[in-house]
């Protein structure tokens, strides 16, 4: 016996194989799933999981199942929250456990809310006010890790093994580069335009501010990358850059020209320390042939593959832009998060492959949900500097309490010296400073 722990069903759908390959990965276990009842009660496992409308073995954890990971389509589920143990459920059944564990994860990490027919925000997303994790008080919370290790208690008591946690907290600092620099590297015209205009509306202070930038008299008001080079070599933090590389300029893609020299070498110098990975522009999303053309002209610069994106502006639908993504060769995804409040989605600080639910399989996109944008603080949820802190802090506190991963996605617009941002450079590293 290689196993930790045994779990019957009486039928093994795709689903409920999904399920136990992220419990074996969550927990750094092997379970074994079986459809076999007399070879399920004559187990020698000390750990056995009774997943099945009847109870079968005295030392077992019986978990009366919802119908959900027994099912191929996608309709409308019922889903009633209630307490227990001070947390957040549902899918309330009967057994050992007072509700389908399973079932309820699957329903949050495969995002199956976002399948059925909803509400659209302002940039034509999933509305963060249709997900129960919003309309129940929990967005804020990682409940799955909560559950998760609420669970381990119940595994310990049959196998030792669950003793120790199986994750360690982390910290993964993201950044996106929608626009490298705010005045430099622009090109003639655009600067030329943009003086012209200044001059015609009298703004003479923020004229000369732009020529001095223009000059190399002052540094660029975005440009932050220095200052982050200390900050990670200070604290040994191992970030991730997504560079938003738009070939050709739209209302939502206006970033630095790709063919320019300065902007080439920006992200040539970067990719030698850190992880350098896309960020798929808005145009993208209407036309999926620019994603391939995109990552390659990315891998051009840095000399590597390139494996990894984060949509831009969280724009992404289920199941065409993760399945777009993997055609295109991508194999992580860090835009599991919203674009418009800060919290937990997929209400998890751990990763997860991704649930084509559509096909009702399993794929090989590993996801990287994160939790916290400055531009959801600063834009949509108008906090100033010192609230964001105190956000941050929660968020850290609530994912630390289970040992996830805390990931956070600032711009280096955000963490330079523009006046507009005063303030939140010091608050990222008061935050750094805090936790580490």
């Amino acid at each position: 016996m290689n196993y930790h722990a045994v779990i019957y069903s009486h039928s093994i759908s795709p689903r409920l194989s999904y399920i136990v390959d992220f419990l074996s990965g969550y927990y750094k276990a092997v379970f074994r799933l079986t459809s076999d009842e007399d070879s399920y009660r004559k187990s020698e496992c000390s750990c056995k999981i009774n997943y099945s409308y009847h109870h079968l073995a005295d030392d077992e954890i019986w978990i009366h199942p919802h119908a959900l990971l027994f099912e191929s389509s996608i309709h409308p589920v019922k889903v009633d929250c209630f307490e227990y143990k001070s947390q957040k459920i549902f899918f309330k059944t009967e057994g050992t456990w007072a509700f389908d564990l399973f079932a309820a994860i699957f329903y949050l990490i495969s995002r199956y809310e976002e399948y059925l027919p909803h509400k659209k925000d302002s940039y034509g997303r999933y509305d963060h006010t249709n997900s129960i994790a919003f309309r129940e008080g929990f967005l804020h919370l990682p409940v799955v890790n909560i559950w998760l290790e609420d669970f381990r208690n119940i595994l310990l008591e049959k196998n030792g093994y669950f003793k120790e946690p199986s994750n360690s907290f982390s910290f993964l600092p993201t950044y996106d580069i929608d626009m490298a620099w705010s005045f430099k590297n622009k090109g003639f015209e655009r600067n030329t335009g943009a003086l012209l205009m200044l001059l015609l509306t009298g703004k003479w202070r923020s004229f000369s501010h732009r020529v001095k930038v223009l000059k190399n008299k002052i540094q660029d008001p975005y440009d932050a990358y220095e200052w982050l080079d200390e900050l990670h070599e200070n604290y040994g933090l191992s970030p991730v850059y997504f560079f938003l590389v738009a070939t050709h300029r739209g209302k939502y893609d206006k970033n630095i020209s790709v063919r320019n020299k300065a902007f080439r070498e920006l992200v040539h110098y970067l990719s030698g320390t850190y992880k350098i990975a896309l960020h798929p522009s808005w145009a993208s999303g209407d036309h999926p042939v620019l994603l391939q053309k995109e990552k390659a002209f990315l891998e051009n610069i840095i000399r590597k593959p390139v494996d990894a994106s984060r949509q831009h502006y969280i724009r992404f639908d289920l199941p065409d832009t993760y399945r777009h993504l993997l055609n295109a060769g991508i194999k992580n995804d860090y835009s599991m998060g919203y674009g418009t409040i800060n919290g937990f989605r997929s209400s998890i600080a751990s990763g997860f492959y991704w649930y084509d639910l559509k096909q009702d399989e399993a794929t090989s996109l590993y996801i990287h949900p994160f939790c916290f944008m400055d531009a959801n603080a600063y834009y949509e949820q108008q906090l100033n500097p010192q609230q964001t802190l105190q956000e941050l802090l929660e968020l850290y506190k609530a994912v630390k309490d289970v040992n996830g991963k805390l990931i956070t996605i600032w711009h280096n617009s955000f963490l330079g010296n523009s006046k507009e941002f005063q303030g939140w450079k010091e608050v990222y590293n008061e935050f750094v400073a805090s936790i580490h």
